[in-house]
């Protein structure tokens, strides 16, 4: 009998240096847009030649890269799109992740060697939707945020290995159904599906009535304000055993324009529980509380929504540890660190290393710098040694008390 391979572990990158974090941490492909066609008009983004490299080093560690060409274009853009897409198609993209029935039809006529897998925004909730995208050319169809695990089962069970299946399981819930949202549009101008979202959801509002201008009603959740739209974020990490049980064929972590801390704290973390480690809620929520969040959800995985699994009573973002600095040589046992917040001499830190161990350091006092000065403290942008044997791209990170 064959062991039933791994799903895949697909982590984002809104940048070249972003996607290079994600592989050392554990992704097994990483999905980035380029500087037109995909919703994250401001992630950074990848030029032609930003995107040949970061395929030519994913495929050369046995790994993918997904190109998002998820916009919704209009009828002029679609030379433009076809264009790029036959250029990344000749780079060796493994998959265009596309949204509008218009895109995934263009393309499919193109005969091009990269796989088509239709996105979240074209949120799919039945196993005939995910057969009838096969019919019409897709590889992969991501299931909407809105499935319960009992509903993905289901649709497991009816699609029967035909087509692959990926679910997001970390990161960022919009107020929206599957994404497709038009507060953006309507508040700031800048359009949702264009990838130009300006996130007017995780704003703080107040309430006013009609006949009582500047009467800003008392309905708040804290002394803050009420937030009628921002949400929790999703962790789905208990749930991902059931969901490889069930045939899904990748984990998708949201988070294009998150920090490199996020992108190494989360993959190391899923990278862990797909292969097998076991975390108890407690436990897995106190390592996802390392990076910034606005309090985690389970969503509608658990087949119920209850009015708090999505609501969040704070205005910010809170985090536990602060990211401090990341190891960028090891020579002789001195470990050189790229300072990136401020780092006192004497600082006791938290470690976590690509391989997801965690372990704590002292640093010393003084500190020495990369030219040999003594320092009581070091800023963003210095260089500081340590005597550790680390591995590049290790973060260090003071948690808080």
């Amino acid at each position: 009998m064959t062991t039933p391979e791994k799903p895949e572990l697909l982590a984002p990158a809104g940048t070249l240096e972003k996607l290079k974090w994600a592989s050392v941490y554990g992704a097994d492909a990483v999905y980035f847009g380029a500087e037109f066609g995909s919703l994250r008009s401001f992630a950074g983004n990848f030029t032609l030649d930003d995107a040949q490299t970061g395929l030519d080093y994913l495929h050369e560690r046995g790994k993918k890269g997904f190109v998002a060409l998820n916009i919704y274009p209009f009828s002029n853009e679609y030379d433009k799109l076809t264009t790029l897409a036959r250029q990344l198609d000749e780079m060796g993209a493994d998959a265009f992740i596309v949204a509008d029935m218009g895109v995934l039809s263009e393309l499919k006529k193109m005969n091009l060697n990269t796989a088509l897998h239709v996105s979240t925004q074209a949120n799919t909730t039945s196993s005939q939707t995910v057969l009838a995208y096969k019919e019409l050319g897709a590889k992969r169809v991501n299931l909407a945020r809105e499935l319960s695990l009992e509903q993905v089962q289901e649709i497991q069970k009816n699609i029967s290995d035909q087509i692959e299946t990926e679910v997001f399981v970390h990161g960022a819930v919009c107020f929206s159904y599957s994404g497709r949202c038009a507060i953006s549009d309507y508040l700031t101008g800048f359009r949702a599906n264009r990838g130009e979202c300006k996130h007017p959801c995780r704003w703080k509002y107040s309430l006013v009535e009609e006949q009582r201008p500047g009467e800003y009603m008392p309905v708040f959740e804290d002394e803050r304000g009420l937030y009628f739209f921002n949400s929790k974020e999703l962790a789905l990490f208990e749930y991902l055993s059931a969901m490889a049980a069930a045939g899904v064929n990748s984990f998708k972590i949201e988070g294009r324009m998150k920090t490199i801390h996020y992108i190494a704290s989360v993959v190391s973390f899923y990278r862990q529980v797909i292969d097998g480690k076991q975390f108890t809620a407690e436990e897995g929520l106190k390592l996802l509380n390392r990076i910034p969040n606005r309090g985690y959800s389970t969503g509608f995985a658990k087949g119920t929504v209850k009015p708090d699994d999505y609501s969040v009573g704070k205005s910010l973002s809170g985090a536990e540890s602060v990211f401090v600095g990341n190891v960028i040589d090891s020579d002789c046992g001195i470990s050189t660190v790229e300072v990136r917040n401020k780092i006192h001499a004497g600082d006791m830190l938290e470690v976590l290393k690509p391989d997801g161990s965690l372990s704590t350091i002292t640093l010393g006092d003084p500190l020495t710098d990369s030219k040999g000065h003594y320092l009581d403290f070091a800023n963003n942008n210095q260089f500081i040694l340590i005597t550790e044997d680390l591995p590049e791209y290790t973060i260090l990170r003071r948690v808080k008390e």
